[in-house]
């Protein structure tokens, strides 16, 4: 009967292990579509067009913000970076549930959109801040410099939590599994309401 998909949307800390999370959704839930970023800048060696990035040109992520096609955007070191609305809307008219791994600047921005009454979010964190620390440094892939810039942006998005459908700690990697599939199959529930008054319209004459 109801044919648009929705959007599930997952925010939090770098090193909150949002990216597990997401890759859980992927394996187990069937008709999903990960949101990919459009970006300005060159490709690098190994990154896959449709995969890593859309790359498009200067002029052509230009044009798209002058007919307000993306979701939301920013320029980052003089090169473009955003959500564009083509994929994601060419995801929810194919019925799929869409996955964002966004930011809280990047949330914010879907919430004042059309869309924002198919979404369902989630901010994902760690039990504490000190976790949080230990976890970015087990990675062994940032300085202590970047870990002590990412310590001070989790503080700022933490401030955020109050405005997300649901929060989950990860504190056990394998129960955090089984809340977000939880979600995921809940999100699939929120509806388009132009759908919603058709459906109205067709139960009361059926």
């Amino acid at each position: 009967m109801f044919k648009k998909g929705s959007l599930l949307i997952l925010s939090g800390p770098s090193g909150a292990g949002k990216s597990t999370l997401i890759q859980t959704v992927l394996e187990k839930e069937e008709n999903v579509y990960f949101s990919i970023s459009t970006t300005t800048r060159p490709k690098r060696p190994g990154e896959v067009e449709g995969k890593d990035y859309y790359f498009v040109s200067k002029e052509e992520f230009e044009k798209d913000i002058e007919e307000g096609m993306f979701l939301e955007w920013a320029n980052v070191h003089g090169n473009y970076y955003g959500t564009s609305l083509r994929p994601v809307l060419k995801a929810l008219d194919e019925g799929k549930l869409v996955l964002f791994d966004i930011d809280v600047q990047g949330f914010e921005s879907i919430k004042r959109s059309d869309l924002a009454p198919l979404a369902t979010s989630v901010f994902v964190t760690t039990p504490s801040m000190s976790e949080l620390e230990h976890r970015l440094q087990m990675r062994g892939t940032d300085t202590p410099e970047t870990i002590a810039k990412r310590l001070q942006n989790a503080i700022e998005e933490m401030a955020y939590m109050k405005e997300y459908d649901f929060i989950l700690i990860n504190s056990e990697l394998s129960r955090s599994k089984e809340q977000i599939l939880a979600v995921a199959k809940a999100a699939r529930l929120k509806r388009d309401p132009k759908e919603v008054e058709e459906f109205v319209g067709y139960w009361k004459t059926h």
